[in-house]
């Protein structure tokens, strides 16, 4: 027992500062890889959006709840799909849906219903060339290892994870874009956050 906490400890992929190293340079060149205009007209289309509806699959889902609740604090009328306060959308309104992997039916079929209401709609997505031509008005290319791209992967992070984390944090700088355009100041936003924790 006492050598398999050893090897725990001793083994790669490291600790958190060998290992954590390296998921930061990881993160930094998949950040630095994203268009910078087509991260600025995802947040215009945010700013003129009547509402916004975000969904993803697994932990691409809760980065998209993430986004909500920041969006939500910088003054944007946002909202996740499936919950019960969820709008029915229609022109005017933004469909944000993450599809790191290009293709995933569940997430395919929430982008055809919203666009056949009048929606517009917007994909977050590390495989460009898996997503279905003319389902989304806005592509935004996140090149960062996803489950259907970990296969001899050299990456220290497992399966989707790079996919997840740079999502999370691109979407906190898409909202920071959104909240400059709305004038939206940290105190402004600090006042939404919740009092019920």
């Amino acid at each position: 027992m006492r050598s398999q906490q050893a090897d725990i400890v001793d083994g790669p992929p490291g600790g958190a500062r060998g290992g954590g190293a390296q998921v930061v340079r990881e993160l930094d060149a998949v950040l630095r890889r994203i268009d910078d205009e087509r991260v600025a007209a995802v947040a215009r289309r945010i700013v003129a959006a009547r509402n916004v509806v975000c969904a993803g699959a697994g932990r691409e889902g809760l980065m998209m709840r993430a986004l909500v609740m920041r969006l939500f604090h910088a003054g944007v009328d946002a909202h996740v799909v499936g919950d019960m306060t969820c709008p029915a959308v229609g022109p005017g309104d933004l469909a944000v849906l993450s599809l790191g992997p290009g293709r995933l039916r569940t997430i395919e079929t929430l982008a055809t219903i919203a666009k056949d209401a009048g929606a517009d709609t917007v994909c977050l997505t590390a495989e460009p060339d898996r997503v279905p031509i003319g389902l989304f008005d806005e592509v935004l290319v996140v090149e960062a290892q996803t489950m259907a791209s970990d296969a001899g992967s050299t990456s220290v992070l497992p399966m989707g994870s790079a996919f997840e984390i740079a999502e999370l944090v691109l979407t906190d700088l898409i909202t920071n874009q959104v909240r400059a355009a709305l004038g939206e100041d940290v105190d402004a936003m600090r006042a939404r956050h919740t009092n019920l924790e």
